[in-house]
Parts: structure tokens; C-alpha cells; sequence
């Protein structure tokens, strides 16, 4: 593996420490366009949507109740819920 440099390990370390901010915002993201979304396009959406409330440590089971009401709102309460805490 290749020596980083200071710089490189800076930006990994702040990748890292932002890592939760980051999937949020993401997931903020993707339920506009999961409004929009339609047939394929939105199946592949609900799939990154649940990559990424994974990433932010939510139970599998609610994801999938959430995939399975098949409803934007109901992700939309869910980045509310994140970033209330925050």
C-alpha cells in the first residue's frame, strides 16, 4: 500500500468524523428525487436509500417497513428524526 501523505490522511480523517452529516445530507437528497422517481429508477433509489439509513445505524426491520410502505413521506420523517438530533 502507498504512503499518504499528511494531507491525504487529513481528508481521510475528516471523511471519516463526517461520515453520519454526509449520508444524511445524501439521503435528504434522494427522497426529492424519490418523489419523482418512477419504475426502475425509483426501485434503484429505495436501494441507496437503504444503504444509507444503514450507514446511519437505523434497524433493518424499519427499513424494510419503510421499503414496503413504499412512501417518500415516511422517509422524509426519518431525515427529520436524524437531523432533529443532531
Amino acid at each position: 500500500m502507498a504512503k499518504r501523505s499528511k494531507y491525504q490522511e487529513g481528508i481521510i480523517r475528516r471523511y471519516y468524523q463526517n461520515r453520519e452529516a454526509i449520508a444524511l445530507q445524501k439521503l435528504a437528497e434522494l427522497v426529492s428525487e424519490l418523489y419523482l422517481a418512477e419504475g426502475k429508477k425509483r426501485a434503484n433509489c429505495w436501494k441507496r436509500i437503504a444503504g444509507h439509513l444503514e450507514k446511519l445505524g437505523l434497524a433493518p426491520e424499519r427499513i424494510e417497513h419503510l421499503m414496503a410502505q413504499n412512501d417518500p413521506a415516511l422517509v422524509a420523517r426519518v431525515v427529520e428524526q436524524f437531523t432533529s438530533e443532531k
